[in-house]
């Protein structure tokens, strides 16, 4: 089958950092279903494990997680899922990635896919659609529905995930969305999307706050450049406040939360699946959530860019944005 991925670690200029591969198709096991990819989208986590991950010698590493694809086998203990079905999922780090004409994975982590979009514009969906959800409801432990009165700051709110968080926190919650964006676009974009106000995080974030006359928010979803940020972020929440953070961040310092009783949360949308929890379907159930506000008019896809064919050659134009900085929304490429 045909497939993208790459032998060693190379920065994204470097010829053969991503290199077209022909390899054997997947045996999908019991768990699991069998895909044949349509669409995939692209996110950060391909940039950093590209970098850092190593395939063992003579091996190639298969990047990838959003997909959208049709099933073609299902396992047997892989329940809810018939062969033919349109299914959307993001997959597991652990295992090979979906930048392949077929892919095997758990049908836990899948559901089916939202009747109104394209498969392009779904593909753009999944990973930050559920690193968005279980940010907001498992790790900061808001309420749906809840939030009243109550304000959540987007650091990075253009991105991937924040284009879907503003959306899912609008949507289900009432809490007041303030995004974070420095340039024209981006900022028209967030508040496309829903934010009740954005603010430039090229400036210091408390100070920004201030200027669009809010004093101090209630929680802050960071999802980049945390370490940038951190101590403006501090200052911005109210005491008993929270902080979600995606990104890696050296050098944090919990020392810094104490004074205001801060409480800090990590948000990784593979645990699940890395450790196989025993609420790992619940990205199979919230996945279908999202499809059902998607065929409903409440959230619309963060798509924002088409690079064509699955091939190395778009995917390294795709990765070289992603890590330029300058990404909004979410890339998306279609068909081997």
């Amino acid at each position: 089958m045909k497939a993208v991925g790459y032998h060693k670690n190379l920065p994204i200029n470097a010829p053969k950092a991503l290199e077209d591969v022909d390899l054997p198709a997947p045996v999908p096991g019991a768990r699991d279903l069998l895909v044949r990819v349509h669409t995939v989208s692209v996110n950060p986590v391909d940039t950093k494990v590209r970098a850092g991950s190593a395939p063992a010698a003579g091996e190639v590493k298969v990047l990838g997680w959003d997909a959208v694809g049709v099933v073609e086998a299902v396992g047997a203990q892989a329940l809810g899922f018939a062969v033919g079905d349109r299914v959307w999922y993001a997959g597991s780090i652990r295992r090979p990635g979906t930048n392949s004409e077929l892919h095997a994975v758990d049908a836990r982590i899948v559901s089916k896919a939202p009747k109104s979009l394209s498969d392009a514009q779904a593909a753009a969906l999944p990973l930050t659609a559920i690193t968005a959800w279980e940010l907001l409801f498992d790790r900061l432990r808001i309420a749906q529905g809840g939030g009243e009165g109550q304000t959540l700051m987007v650091v990075g709110g253009a991105g991937g995930v924040g284009s879907i968080l503003i959306q899912l926190a609008r949507q289900l919650t009432k809490l007041r969305v303030i995004a974070t964006a420095s340039r024209r676009e981006s900022r028209e974009w967030c508040l496309e999307l829903g934010a009740h106000a954005v603010i430039d995080h090229s400036k210091p974030l408390s100070q920004a706050l201030r200027s669009a006359g809010i004093e101090q928010v209630d929680y802050v979803a960071s999802l980049t450049q945390t370490g940038t940020h951190y101590q403006e972020i501090i200052q911005s929440l109210k005491p008993q406040g929270a902080l979600a953070v995606i990104d890696d961040m050296e050098g944090l310092d919990p020392i810094a939360l104490k004074s205001k009783s801060l409480s800090l949360h990590w948000e990784l949308m593979f645990t699940r699946s890395m450790f196989e929890t025993p609420d790992m379907q619940e990205q199979g159930v919230l996945l279908g959530r999202v499809a059902d506000l998607v065929d409903s008019g409440h959230v619309k896809t963060t798509a924002n860019a088409a690079y064509g064919r699955i091939n190395a050659e778009n995917l390294t134009r795709a990765h070289a944005l992603i890590e330029s900085g300058k990404a909004v929304g979410k890339i998306v490429l279609e068909g081997f």
